[in-house]
């Protein structure tokens, strides 16, 4: 009844929405207690973190095999980017351009379920702030800079299997 208040709707979106969020895995519902943010537990986020493993590397392959697209284009575009935020050991600018980097692969994946279920994915992990956590890491900038070049040349190449 609060958050209908507050937002001036019904109860029914209301409803319709934490519904969505709790199959989302981002709320838990509690029969006649109330209805909670979802707090992963170390397994949960040791398998959201596989299913991340998995998704991206099928996405990688499959903008590998599409070839000379714009999305590699605009890859390429966003690690000179990050080269420039590495240089200026600027993590906040470095994190969004990550976000990017992976999220560019998605899209180029050109599979909507994949998409669908990435963002699905990104939404329970909170992922922008792991990412500024291990960017805090001495030398993990530059180590994580390399490996996003690695995966970017292999796309490039046409090389499914290393880019997965």
């Amino acid at each position: 009844m609060a958050l209908s208040e507050t937002f001036g709707v019904s109860r029914t979106p209301i409803r319709e929405a934490l519904k969505q969020l709790q199959i989302e895995g981002l709320v838990e519902v509690r029969p006649r207690v109330g209805t909670f943010v979802a707090v992963p537990s170390r397994r949960e986020l040791t398998e959201l973190f596989q299913m991340k493993e998995l998704l991206e590397g099928a996405a990688a392959r499959l903008l590998a095999f599409r070839g000379n697209v714009p999305e590699v284009e605009r890859l390429e575009a966003t690690m000179k980017a990050a080269d420039a935020a590495v240089r200026d050991g600027d993590t906040e600018q470095y994190a969004a351009l990550v976000h990017e980097f992976h999220d560019l692969i998605v899209v180029g994946a050109d599979n909507s379920k994949l998409e669908a279920h990435y963002r699905t994915l990104m939404n329970q992990l909170a992922y922008a702030r792991l990412v500024r956590t291990s960017l805090s890491r001495p030398g993990r900038l530059v180590e994580s800079d390399d490996e996003h070049h690695r995966v970017l040349s292999l796309i490039q190449a046409k090389d499914g299997d290393g880019a997965e």
